[in-house]
C-alpha cells in the first residue's frame, strides 16, 4: 500500500511561482494514497496520473469529468483554484455564473493577507479614486502589451503599436468616467485586433455568416484561461470578485475581468492570431497559450499589479 502523504507535508510554493495550469476532460479526479490523481480508461485498464497540487495554481475540469470530495479537500488545502468547464475549450468554462461563463470554487482558507483588501476598500467606495485605479490598471495593461508582443514569432508594425500605446494611455488618463473608459478600451481592442490581423495576414478573422472564425474561437478560448489566472490572483490576495474597478456595474465577478485585462492583449491575442494563421487545433492553441502564460509569468504579473494598485491608490 502506498504511503499516505498529507497535504500539510507538501512544501508551499507561492502561487506566483507555480508552474502548472491543468485542463482535464473525460477522466476522474480522486485521492489515491494521499496523492490527488486523475484516472483515464484505456481498454480494460485504468491509468492513474499524478497531479502535483503543490505546484498547481488552477485546475480546469472539462467534459466527462468527475471529482471526489476527498480530492476537493486536498486541492483546497493546497490552495488550488478549481473551475468546471465546457468541452473543447470554446467557451472554456461553463457553469452557474452566466455572465462570467465559469464556475470557480475557491479554496476555503481565511489565512490570507488582509492588507490588500483593507487598502482596496479604502478607495473602492470613493468614485473618483476607484476611477483613477481603473485608469492605472489600463495603463499597466499597455505596458505588458509593449513588453510581450515583440517576443512572439510574428512580424507586426512596432511603430503602429507604439503610436497606439501613446495615444490610448492619454485617452485612458483623460476619461471622465467609467463608461467613457470602457468605450476607450473597446476602441483600443478593435485597433489591436486589426493590427494583429494585418501582421498575420489572417483575413479569416472577421465573422462570416457561417459562424465564428478560428481567430475568434481562439480568442474566446484563451481569454477564459486568463480569467482562471485572474480568479486565482484575486483569491491569493483576498480580494472579493465583486469589488471591480471597471467591469463591476455590468456583470458579476467583475474583478476577475479587470485582472484578466492586464494580460489578455499582451499574451493571449498574439497567440490567437498566430495559431489561426498556422491552422492549429484547439489543443495546440491551448498548449501554446499555457506555455506563454508560464514563460511570461502571467500570474506573477497579475498579482504584483493588483498589489501595486491597492498600495498606490
Amino acid at each position: 500500500m502506498a504511503n499516505y502523504i498529507p497535504s500539510s507535508d507538501l512544501k508551499t510554493i507561492l502561487h506566483s511561482k507555480r508552474a502548472n495550469i491543468y485542463y482535464l476532460e473525460h477522466c476522474r479526479v480522486l485521492l489515491n494514497g494521499g496523492r490527488v490523481e486523475y484516472v483515464t480508461d484505456q481498454g480494460k485498464e485504468s491509468l492513474y496520473w499524478n497531479i502535483p497540487i503543490a505546484n498547481t495554481s488552477c485546475l480546469l475540469l472539462g467534459s466527462g469529468t468527475s471529482v471526489t470530495q476527498a480530492a476537493m479537500r486536498e486541492l483546497a488545502k493546497a490552495g488550488v483554484m478549481v473551475g468546471f468547464c465546457s468541452g473543447g475549450g470554446t467557451p472554456l468554462f461553463n457553469g452557474t455564473e452566466a455572465e462570467i461563463g465559469c464556475e470557480f470554487f475557491s479554496p476555503q482558507s481565511e489565512y490570507r493577507p488582509v492588507e490588500y483588501l483593507q487598502k482596496w476598500c479604502q478607495f473602492w467606495f470613493d468614485d473618483d479614486r476607484r476611477l483613477q485605479v481603473a485608469k492605472n490598471l489600463q495603463c499597466y495593461r499597455l505596458r505588458v502589451l509593449q513588453q510581450t508582443w515583440d517576443k512572439f514569432d510574428w512580424d507586426f508594425s512596432k511603430e503602429k503599436l507604439t503610436a497606439l500605446v501613446q495615444q490610448y494611455e492619454q485617452e485612458f488618463l483623460n476619461s471622465p468616467n467609467s463608461m467613457a473608459l470602457l468605450a476607450t478600451e473597446g476602441r483600443l481592442t478593435t485597433k489591436l485586433y486589426a493590427l494583429a490581423n494585418q501582421a498575420t495576414e489572417n483575413d479569416l478573422f472577421f465573422k462570416r455568416e457561417s459562424g465564428t472564425t478560428p481567430a475568434n474561437q481562439f480568442l474566446d478560448h484563451g481569454n477564459y484561461l486568463a480569467y482562471g489566472l485572474g480568479a486565482t490572483a484575486c483569491w491569493v490576495l483576498g480580494l472579493p470578485h465583486g469589488l471591480a474597478v471597471l467591469h463591476g456595474k455590468t456583470r458579476r465577478g467583475g474583478l476577475v475581468f479587470d485582472a484578466a485585462d492586464i494580460i489578455k492583449d499582451g499574451m493571449i491575442l498574439p497567440q490567437a492570431f498566430i495559431s489561426a494563421q498556422n491552422g492549429d487545433s484547439e489543443k495546440e492553441f491551448r498548449t501554446a497559450c499555457i506555455n506563454n502564460l508560464t514563460k511570461f509569468e502571467a500570474l506573477d504579473i497579475i498579482i504584483e499589479t493588483l498589489k501595486q494598485l491597492a498600495l498606490e491608490a
